[in-house]
């Protein structure tokens, strides 16, 4: 405060300014300036950008409450552990405080749903209605809340109002269920279906004017009600379904002029058909385990340039042959993943027919690929995009994902060999664009510096080969992995692994080991 100046600095700034800084703030700190001064309090109701989160808006103490129940929860598993261990007598002991800290958890993460909703509808309620319809536009309007009480239908008027008063550029909905997708009975789907639909019914003109809608652990009753949305949403661009089907597999069928990223993963849907996308650029993907064939057409998606693609292969499954499954794209971004089980994707030799499905590739990922397989096949995506220049690759086996009981395994059909054989019928085959090529979780092992060296050979101009050490996902923490870690961490470990890829190719790629606590900021959004 200068002497004799009743106001401060930032203060006398102008209100573009000022609301340029509070548009940086989450909602909650954004409103509490409010009570610094008269001018001040007006400030939120000019803010151009609302993210009002269910989690962000949850009082400490119901948070602390929340994180006291996992506490409780992770304390109880540890003593239940050692009194398994202890006495084979303690069971039905270990096994009540198994359950009382279940519920605990669960008690406590429902209290903070309710509370964190409520506080969604309540804020947005508050900041909308003082906004002034001649003022400044809503540059992004986001919302998150679950599918409980007459939250989202009282958040969906509100926003539904604010459409109406106010010019809003970008409006999202992320809507979530009581219980997460592993949780989910398929009762628990239908009603929270249901409630979605009612919700939609009530507020169609709200939904009409979204940009942005991601669902979760949805069964809706009418089969075309997936469709309905589409038709309902004509300015949607972004679109996301996690586990969410109907009682009826249907057929489902996009069309929609604006839409330019879709997500679709867990879901059960007879086949989905991309009939007339033009502005789509980015489509995800995953898992379709009940399928021979993925159940995915591509149509007219011209501007496709991301794709990410990833299922757990059974057995029974037949490969898939992406110069088939593409042939309509002009994908330049790539993504597989195999989620640590059978390899789905047929290698294939190279054409023309190849070449010119595969010409705009520039960056590649393969994702959990299973460990301990040959990796050579995965050299004819080398040879069938020429202009490839970033190749990734993740080998592991994540033991909390995977289903490690032997008879599950083998009454699901899951595969016992997961790899497949591949052999270039193209001698000294030469790839001049490739520059950089990563893999995750290397090892020291026989097949991986073999497999180092096959693309040092072929490829002319590679720059760098970053080898980093093996990830850890969060519930893979504490397990043991199933094969012994053989990473290089030493400098003569290092050195002498250098010169097993190096012996008899002449390269001036670098060659980098990196642990994961190390990992390149331009590599990170790569990991599975």
């Amino acid at each position: 405060m200068q002497k004799g100046n009743p106001d401060d600095r930032i203060s006398s700034l102008p209100n573009g300014i000022l609301v340029n800084i509070l548009d940086r703030l989450d909602v909650r700190a954004a409103a509490r300036t409010s009570v610094l001064s008269r001018r001040w309090s007006q400030l939120p109701a000019m803010l151009s950008r609302f993210t009002i989160s269910a989690w962000d808006l949850l009082p400490s103490e119901t948070k602390t409450s929340f994180c006291n129940a996992e506490l409780v929860r992770t304390t109880a598993a540890a003593v239940a552990k050692d009194l398994a261990n202890a006495a084979v007598s303690n069971a039905e002991l270990v096994r009540r405080i198994n359950a009382a800290a279940a519920k605990a958890l669960a008690d406590a993460a429902a209290v903070a749903k309710v509370v964190a909703n409520t506080a969604v509808a309540k804020v947005t309620k508050s900041i909308l209605a003082r906004r002034d319809p001649g003022g400044w536009p809503i540059r992004l309007l986001s919302m998150t809340f679950y599918l409980i009480d007459d939250v989202p239908i009282s958040v969906g008027h509100a926003v539904g109002n604010a459409m109406a008063t106010c010019k809003v550029e970008k409006a999202e909905f992320t809507v979530l269920t009581e219980k997460g997708r592993l949780e989910c009975t398929i009762d628990d789907l239908v009603k929270y279906g249901a409630r979605f639909v009612s919700f939609f019914n009530e507020c169609m003109d709200t939904f009409a004017g979204l940009t942005c809608l991601y669902l979760a652990n949805l069964r809706f009753a009418e089969s075309d009600f997936v469709s309905n949305i589409l038709v309902t949403c004509k300015r949607l661009k972004h679109l996301g379904f996690l586990n969410c089907d109907t009682e009826n597999w249907i057929a489902f069928q996009i069309e929609h002029a604006e839409l330019s990223e879709l997500s679709i993963v867990n879901c059960r849907f007879d086949v989905v058909k991309l009939d007339w996308v033009p502005k789509l650029t980015w489509l995800v993907f995953e898992f379709w385990m009940s399928f021979k064939e993925p159940p995915l057409s591509f149509g007219y998606v011209p501007l496709l340039n991301v794709l990410s693609v990833s299922n757990v292969a059974l057995s029974w499954h037949e490969m898939v042959e992406l110069s088939t499954f593409l042939h309509e794209t002009s994908v330049r971004d790539l993504s597989l993943g195999f989620k640590c089980e059978k390899i789905w994707v047929q290698p294939e030799c190279l054409t023309r027919w190849l070449a010119s499905v595969f010409h705009q590739l520039r960056i590649v990922n393969l994702v959990d690929i299973p460990e301990g397989y040959d990796l050579t096949w995965t050299m004819f995506i080398l040879e069938a995009a020429p202009s490839l220049e970033e190749f990734y690759m993740t080998v592991m086996d994540h033991p909390c994902g995977m289903q490690m009981d032997q008879e599950k395994r083998k009454a699901k059909s899951y595969s016992e060999h997961k790899g497949v054989e591949w052999e270039s019928p193209t001698s000294n085959f030469k790839h001049h664009r490739l520059t950089k090529l990563i893999i995750f979780c290397f090892q020291s092992e026989d097949y991986m510096v073999s497999h180092v060296r096959r693309v040092l050979k072929a490829v002319v101009n590679l720059g760098d080969v970053y080898l980093y050490d093996r990830l850890t996902c969060s519930k893979c923490r504490g397990v043991e992995p199933l094969n012994p870690i053989r990473f290089p961490e030493t400098s003569k470990h290092m050195c002498w692994v250098e010169k097993q890829i190096r012996r008899g190719i002449e390269s001036l790629a670098t060659i980098h080991f990196l642990t994961t606590a190390k990992i390149r900021e331009d590599h990170v959004s790569r990991i599975g």
